[in-house]
């Protein structure tokens, strides 16, 4: 599907097409200079997060439309695949709570994807980074991330077709709209999963702190690995703890042995995040836990799907609102 899109930019004499619909794909193919212009030439004062692959810019079109855009680092082998799984990928899925492809442009050694600007930027500034000390994040805005992201990576392993595994699910790629609704981005990793086939054997790719076990060890790669990432995404919006954190003897510890003695206590209070001052839900918390703990089983047979664990976090939260409203009722309150 890429492939074929792709080559229409592999003459030497590229024509230059301007910013429209393409009939076959549901992106946009964008010149140089219509990004070049939206991002005041990539101006260090437009750039608005920086990785391994290279650096992503605010920018605004000329149509008054705020696009935020991947300029990859080095046009190597590697680089180009992933650039090319991505846009194939985003090309495929929609769904609220994956984040969008509004176009790329490929050419020369330009390689440039252009998404959806997200105004509040990653969970991870939120849990870790800049926005860390407003702590805009209350316990049901907390919730609804938790879910909003669960329902990004289900339909990435049920709805799609092929399925998807990401590879790559963690808090800098969990981005948050004008509504702070979750957006799951950056595919450069994601596999295509045939139907039939229940597991890979790859190169591992990812972020230590969140990949599974076997995958680790072994490069074996399933649906299961996303659930473990995601059980380890769980508890750091929970507690806002980093997936791995060094010990003052040099050891790392990672956020499932640092939980588990306060789980064993059943002290789930104390693995809440500080900042929220004892506002949440206690039993949606203790609830949200287990889930975590469930996703981040060593087994990875013993780990639920997806589809399990939305219906979970979303029965948790929608019960405990039916709980209160009878409450009120029983009160006289409403």
């Amino acid at each position: 599907m890429f492939k074929r899109c792709f080559n229409c930019f592999g003459g030497e004499h590229r024509p230059e097409i301007s910013a429209q619909k393409n009939r076959d794909y549901p992106w946009d193919i964008y010149t140089l200079k219509e990004i070049v212009n939206a991002t005041n030439n990539f101006h260090n004062d437009n750039k608005i997060g920086e990785g391994g692959f290279g650096s992503v810019y605010w920018g605004r079109t000329s149509k008054g439309i705020e696009i935020a855009v991947k300029r990859l680092k080095a046009m190597s082998a590697k680089a180009e695949m992933e650039f090319a799984i991505e846009v194939e990928i985003l090309g495929r899925v929609r769904h609220k709570n994956l984040l969008g492809l509004r176009g790329f442009y490929a050419g020369e050694d330009e390689r440039l994807i252009v998404y959806d600007y997200m105004p509040n930027h990653s969970l991870i500034t939120h849990l870790h980074g800049t926005l860390s000390a407003d702590c805009l994040l209350d316990w049901p805005l907390r919730m609804r991330i938790a879910i909003g992201s669960a329902e990004g990576l289900c339909y990435l392993h049920e709805e799609a077709n092929p399925h998807i595994i990401h590879r790559d699910i963690k808090a800098s790629n969990v981005l948050l709209d004008s509504n702070f609704q979750a957006k799951v981005a950056d595919f450069g990793f994601a596999k295509l999963i045939p139907d039939g086939v229940t597991h890979l054997t790859t190169r591992v790719k990812g972020t230590l702190g969140y990949l599974a076990p076997e995958y680790a060890m072994w490069g074996k790669v399933s649906e299961s690995c996303d659930v473990y990432s995601f059980g380890i995404l769980l508890l750091e919006i929970i507690s806002a703890r980093k997936p791995l954190e060094k010990l003052p003897n040099g050891v790392k510890r990672d956020i499932v042995l640092w939980a588990l003695p306060y789980l064993q206590k059943g002290d789930f209070n104390h693995i809440a995040d500080p900042r929220l001052k004892g506002k949440f839900n206690r039993d949606q918390l203790k609830n949200t836990i287990l889930i975590a703990m469930k996703c981040t089983d060593g087994n990875p047979e013993n780990r639920p799907s997806m589809l399990e664990v939305v219906n979970w976090l979303k029965g948790n939260v929608v019960e405990k609102k039916e709980e209160r409203e009878q409450n009120k009722r029983e009160r006289g309150l409403c």
